[in-house]
């Protein structure tokens, strides 16, 4: 009996199936096959057929008399069964459903579940199918998709049949425009995969649902029966339809290896599976090779746009109304070898592209002066007629001019310039830009690929010269009216990352002596060209400075003043620095970074209109401030005391902290008393941060420890300014990110207070507590960035103290480790700029050693970056760390 049974093992279909998809499996890991999913969904045939022939149920439910078929719907219909797909399955019966069906299906299916595969299925009649069909789209779209596997197949054609003659031929119409609302609908839900750093392959806009989409379309429009129709009949060239064969190969082997990785199905590429995505598929060395990932997404992305173009253009020629604007009027001249026909612009003729090849923009601008597009046609003759731009056709003056007219136009409802990237004109006419399409920079930080992101900034400057974005600071409309030429502004955006080809660690500078190519090219004069080298340049000088200098020190802003020159450039600057950051997403442009930004351009501004800033005023301000704190004293705090304290409040502080903010600084004071430190928490006047003062008897290394306290109970740091006062009082002001819990948040700084005190008084080993809390934190992934970890020391940005940047991955209690490796260099902390950019943070302090002063001698800076580093290549807070 034993052996019997373990002969039917050997030949039983669920084992077999599972032996030969584990193979088949284990070989297209190693090497993409495109005929995997159809040996994939073959293999599943097998197992039904062989199931079907030794099933126990099936000659009872007795063939002959009610017939039925088990039918392949969805991805398994279509033969496309990725590592993990799920399989859908139709048990279709002829006449009626029979009692013995659910025993069937526990005979053919419940052996798939068992081994894991996601296994959906319907029991219906033929009836109940055509009708169903007709009600729902959704099961009329996986009808369309449709295979006989085995069982009766002449059920399985009854069920074609009535379809196209019951459903399809009365509904296409309506189905079809069903089918196009959809698609817009799913693009809307995730996103346009074609710009997204974490694309939904499957989805998104771009993603193999679209390629879908084709199908169905060219199914119930054209009748269609396999996807080479769409050749075959003419509704793709051989050039597109080749295009999207490899754009699919390439998807669907992301696809297999991230179900594999996944160990599910899954079609959202996360960041933690592109990098075991890149590697298997041979773009990287190793998974810390991230210049192999960023070509690897490179790579997809330029596949998903040619899916979204292909599908947008072939669901459009499908349109129903289509078909009616085809019957109504003939095309119509409306410029010289430029017609208008069915609601879009189209070329006379290719003749007359060939004899003119300054048809080749001038089509996109009779789009933009008619808000049309360009008609399925039209597209495709400009990308076949690439070849004719060259350097003649770029200096052309009218094309210039035009150009020009389509970069400064803006409509909202219109993107010329994206329609322009789309069929491939743009970087045909700057080859500088070809570079950097559906280039990727892997970070967090970075929302787009540099290609869209660089649209996407022209666009946002276009809009602030309209004034019709309310969700902008009204300063940008003011702003833009002051700036001399909108031309040089908008060429600047357009070009400002165009070196992120060329260098990723000076990008500016190398886009800007790409952008004096393409300028001087063009027949620019020599103004306009340096004018628009300048900002490209320079458009990084704004938020550099802003987040990583004291904006406090008068001497940031004297640098920054020099390097920009005059008020034109200050403006400029400030509106390409705006719209670049908001284009690079939220984590780079939010109420801090805004208002520091604000802050710096005021500043700046003030240095090139006035000549000078505080120094002059310092006396005045300061006697100021002693007459709003005598009026707004504490209670019960008398003129001779706020005098003796007073005196004891040194200049720096006096000068750059706000009235209020030092009425609340004495108030505090006045509760320390002999406690270690004392605490207030108040509402940020930039926006949804929070103010925290924290005043305590000074000593070295305090600034480490708070930040260890506040790395403790979660609260992220985003700058502090750190004063002493001559009575040896310790005032360290610090914007942070409020708590991710607002609901409890006056008890979490409660606590954040006695874990302070706790610290201070020796009572709480701050070191062993963050190793406690680190080990109990699931580790990060490996950092998604090619920022190297770095240490600069900078003497020369500030004439009274010594700059430290650090440059690091992310890591919690990162910020604790660096300042106590500061303070165990001798060091005091001045001023702290902690900016964390997603996965990578640039810390910038100001700082001078226990004596009060810079530390500029050599050997003592070599001693403070090998500390640094040291600190940075360490996986955590060590015990042993004061």
């Amino acid at each position: 009996m034993l052996v019997s049974r373990i002969s039917q093992d050997k030949v039983s279909p669920i084992k077999v199936l599972i032996s030969q998809t584990k193979a088949l499996t284990e070989k297209v890991l190693q090497k993409p096959d495109p005929a995997f999913l159809t040996a994939q969904a073959q293999l599943l045939d097998e197992y039904f057929r062989e199931s079907f022939a030794q099933s126990r149920v099936g000659p009872e439910i007795k063939l002959a008399q009610n017939p039925y078929a088990v039918v392949a719907q969805g991805g398994y219909g279509r033969r496309e069964q990725c590592v993990h797909s799920d399989v859908d399955l139709l048990l279709l019966f002829s006449k009626k459903i029979p009692d013995s069906a659910a025993q069937l299906v526990q005979e053919i299916v419940y052996p798939l579940w068992d081994a894991g595969l996601a296994v959906g299925y319907a029991t219906r009649t033929l009836k109940e199918t055509v009708k169903l069909a007709a009600k729902d789209f959704e099961v009329l779209t996986s009808l369309l998709d449709a295979r006989h596997v085995c069982g009766a197949s002449n059920v399985y054609t009854d069920l074609k049949e009535a379809l196209w003659e019951k459903v399809i031929r009365k509904k296409d119409r309506t189905y079809l425009n069903w089918l196009i609302n959809s698609s817009q609908g799913r693009h809307e839900r995730f996103g346009d995969s074609s710009y997204l750093l974490e694309p939904n392959i499957k989805e998104g806009q771009g993603g193999l649902r679209d390629y879908h989409a084709m199908l169905w379309a060219g199914r119930v429009r054209y009748g269609f029966t396999e996807a080479r129709d769409m050749e075959y009949q003419g509704a793709l060239t051989n050039t597109e339809y080749t295009e999207l064969s490899e754009a699919l190969f390439f998807l669907w082997a992301v696809r297999n290896h991230l179900h594999h990785f996944s160990g599910r199905k899954n079609d959202q590429l996360y960041f933690d599976y592109q990098k075991k995505v890149a590697h298997s598929l041979g773009f990287a060395g190793d998974e810390q090779n991230l210049a192999g990932i960023e070509a690897f997404l490179g790579r997809l992305h330029g596949h998903m746009d040619c899916i979204k173009h292909l599908s947008a253009m072939f669901l459009d020629a499908a349109r129903p109304t289509a078909r009616l604007r085809a019957k109504k009027a003939e095309p119509r001249e409306i410029a010289p070898g430029i017609v208008e026909e069915r609601d879009s612009v189209s070329f006379s003729s290719s003749r007359d592209l060939a004899k003119d090849p300054s048809l080749l923009i001038r089509i996109f601008d009779e789009s933009l002066n008619r808000r049309l597009p360009l008609s399925v046609e039209a597209r495709r003759l400009v990308r076949e007629f690439l070849p004719l731009i060259n350097d003649a056709f770029r200096r052309n003056p009218e094309t210039v001019r035009t150009f020009e007219r389509i970069l400064k136009a803006y409509h909202p409802d219109v993107n010329i310039l994206e329609e322009m990237l789309d069929t491939g004109f743009l970087p045909a006419f700057f080859p500088e830009f070809g570079a950097i399409v559906n280039r990727i920079q892997y970070t967090e930080y970075h929302v787009f690929p540099v290609d869209k992101h660089s649209l996407l900034t022209v666009r946002l400057l276009k809009r602030f010269f309209k004034d019709d974005a309310p969700e902008h600071d009204p300063l940008f409309p003011e702003l833009a009216a002051q700036v001399a030429s909108r031309k040089i502004l908008l060429y600047a955006a357009l070009f400002h990352d165009i070196g992120k080809a060329a260098s990723m660690t000076n990008h500016a500078g190398a886009g800007a002596e790409l952008a004096e190519k393409a300028m001087a090219r063009m027949g620019y004069p020599d103004r306009i060209v340096e004018a628009v080298c300048f900002l490209v340049r320079e458009h990084l000088l704004l938020p550099i400075t802003a987040t990583r200098r004291d904006l406090n020190d008068e001497q940031t802003s004297l640098t920054c003043a020099r390097k920009v020159g005059n008020v034109q450039n200050l403006v400029s600057l400030y509106l390409l620095s705006c719209a670049d950051s908001i284009a690079t997403g939220p984590k780079a442009w939010n109420d801090w970074t805004a208002s520091l930004l604000k802050e710096l351009f005021f500043k700046v501004n003030q240095v090139l209109t006035r000549g000078g800033l505080a120094t002059r005023k310092a006396i005045a301000v300061a006697e100021k401030k002693r007459a709003e704190l005598f009026e707004h004293a504490p209670a019960g705090m008398n003129q001779e005391e706020i005098s003796e304290l007073f005196t004891r409040l040194p200049p720096r502080y006096l000068n750059e902290v706000p009235s209020p903010d030092m009425v609340r600084h004495v108030s505090l004071f006045r509760t320390l008393g002999a406690a270690p430190a004392v605490i207030s928490v108040t509402p940020s006047r930039e926006g949804a941060l929070r103010v925290v003062d924290v005043l305590a008897k000074d000593r070295p290394g305090l600034f480490s420890r708070i930040a260890g306290v506040f790395t403790l109970n979660n609260i992220n740091i985003l700058d502090a300014q750190i004063y002493t006062w001559r009575n040896h009082t310790a005032v360290d002001v610090f914007r942070v990110l409020p708590p991710a819990d607002t609901l409890f948040e006056r008890d979490i700084w409660q606590r954040v207070e006695r874990d302070l005190t706790r610290v201070l008084t020796g009572q709480l080993d701050l070191a062993e507590a963050l190793v406690k809390k680190l080990s109990s934190i699931k580790k990060a992934s490996a950092p998604t960035s090619l920022v190297k970890e770095s240490v600069r020391v900078d003497n020369e940005s500030s004439g009274f103290f010594t700059i430290i940047e650090v440059f690091a991955y992310d890591r919690l209690g990162l910020l604790y480790e660096i300042t106590d490796a500061i303070f165990r260099s001798g060091l005091d902390i001045w001023v702290a700029k902690i900016a964390t950019k997603a996965d990578q943070i640039v810390d910038v302090f100001y700082v001078r050693d226990f004596d009060g002063q810079k530390v500029d001698d050599a050997e003592k800076v070599l001693a403070i970056i090998a500390s640094l580093e040291r600190a940075l290549s360490r996986n955590g807070v060590k015990n042993g760390a004061a």
